[in-house]
C-alpha cells in the first residue's frame, strides 16, 4: 500500500534527487529503526546489495544490540534509542520493522523528524491508525510513506497485470487474495498484546 502519491520503488528509491533539488541523484541514506530480524535478515542485505541508497545508521533502544547488528552488517553509525536516529541530519528515509503496534506511531515521528518512511507491513492496525498516518503524510507532502508489502513490485505480478490490461487472459471477472500466516506461539512479538 502507498499512502497519498503513488509512486513505483524505483521513484521512491530515487526520492533523494526530489529531497535535493538536483538532476544529479544521489544514494538515500537510510535509517533502520530496531534489530528486528526481518530488517538483519532480509531487508538491509537488500538495500546493501542496491545502488540507490546506503544503510548508514541503525538505532535499537538496547544499544549494544545496535551495535553488533552493525558489526555484523557493516552499518557505520549506531543510535542508542530510535529518537536519536530520527534526528540524525545524515538519514533521508527510514525503515521501520517495529512490532506491529508500533508501526504508525513512529513511523508519523518519521515524518514529523522530516524522514522518507518505508514501513513494514501491516502499515496500520486498524482503518483508523491507517487514516492517522494517511493525515501526517498530508501534512507533509515532501515526504513518501510505503508500506513493505513486496507483492506489488514483485516480477510475477507485474507480469499478471500486463496479461489483464493487454487482454492476454480475457476480461477480468473478479480477482481473489490472501496473505496471511498462522502463527500461534506466545513468545512471538506479533502476539503480544500488553507490550
Amino acid at each position: 500500500m502507498i499512502v497519498e502519491r503513488k509512486i513505483s520503488t524505483t521513484s521512491w528509491l530515487a526520492c533523494r534527487r526530489f529531497i535535493c533539488h538536483t538532476d544529479v541523484m544521489t544514494k538515500i541514506n537510510w535509517g533502520i529503526l530496531s534489530t528486528a530480524k526481518i530488517g538483519l535478515a532480509k531487508v538491509i542485505p537488500a538495500l546493501q546489495r542496491g545502488t540507490g541508497g546506503t544503510v548508514a545508521a541503525i538505532a535499537s533502544r538496547d544499544e549494544a544490540r545496535a551495535r553488533d547488528a552493525a558489526a555484523k552488517l557493516g552499518i557505520p553509525r549506531v543510535h542508542g534509542s530510535y529518537e536519536a536516529l530520527l534526528a540524525d541530519p545524515e538519514i533521508d528515509a527510514v525503515y521501520v520493522p517495529l512490532p506491529n503496534h508500533l508501526h504508525v506511531p513512529w513511523s508519523i515521528k518519521a515524518l514529523e523528524a522530516g524522514k522518507h518512511v518505508l514501513c513494514e507491513k501491516p502499515l496500520g492496525l486498524t482503518a483508523r491508525e491507517g487514516q492517522e498516518l494517511v493525515d501526517a503524510a498530508q501534512r507533509h507532502p515532501k515526504l513518501k510513506v510505503m508500506e513493505a508489502f513486496m507483492y506489488r513490485h514483485h516480477p510475477q505480478w507485474q507480469k499478471a497485470r500486463q496479461l489483464v490490461t493487454g487482454g492476454g487472459i480475457g476480461a477480468l471477472r473478479a480477482v481473489q487474495s490472501t496473505f496471511s500466516y498462522w502463527n500461534v506461539d506466545p513468545k512471538n512479538i506479533r502476539n503480544m498484546a500488553d507490550i
